[in-house]
């Protein structure tokens, strides 16, 4: 039975694990990747994780004024789990933790394989969203 909590905090060597089954590693940048992670991992406002029993499934992690905006840093699902809806529900979690769905506007920066998923989520890819990339182009390879 997967368990969903919006109280799980995420430690990093669980997390950089979790990468590994997933295909969230290649969207950071190799360049002191563990101290950035671990300083995401610190500082986000909405954390919502899925596990099967203890086993770290899904993360959905995001920043969010609580009352206007929820932008989502990291959503992914174990490959073995992928399918079963456990990303829309992770996705519908964050949005009611950040202020729920008559109030919250939500965005993300989405790989192009991921846009169905997301328009799944009655989420639209817009020309609008503005966004300067951080110099460190290098990506990690897991």
């Amino acid at each position: 039975m997967i368990e969903y909590s919006s109280s799980d905090r995420v430690e990093f060597p669980e997390y950089f694990e979790f990468l590994h089954r997933t295909d969230l590693g290649q969207q950071y940048a190799a360049k002191d990747f563990a101290d950035r992670v671990r300083t995401m991992l610190a500082n986000l406002d909405v954390v919502i994780t899925a596990r099967d029993d203890t086993k770290l499934i899904g993360v959905c992690f995001g920043i969010t004024d609580f009352a206007y905006f929820l932008f989502f840093t990291d959503l992914g699902v174990d490959r073995t789990y992928v399918g079963q809806g456990i990303g829309r529900q992770l996705v519908s979690r964050a949005i009611e933790v950040a202020g729920g769905t008559d109030n919250i506007t939500v965005m993300t920066i989405s790989h192009n394989d991921a846009i169905p998923f997301y328009a799944k989520c009655e989420m639209v890819n817009t020309p609008n969203l503005v966004v300067r990339y951080c110099d460190d182009d290098e990506p990690l390879l897991l």
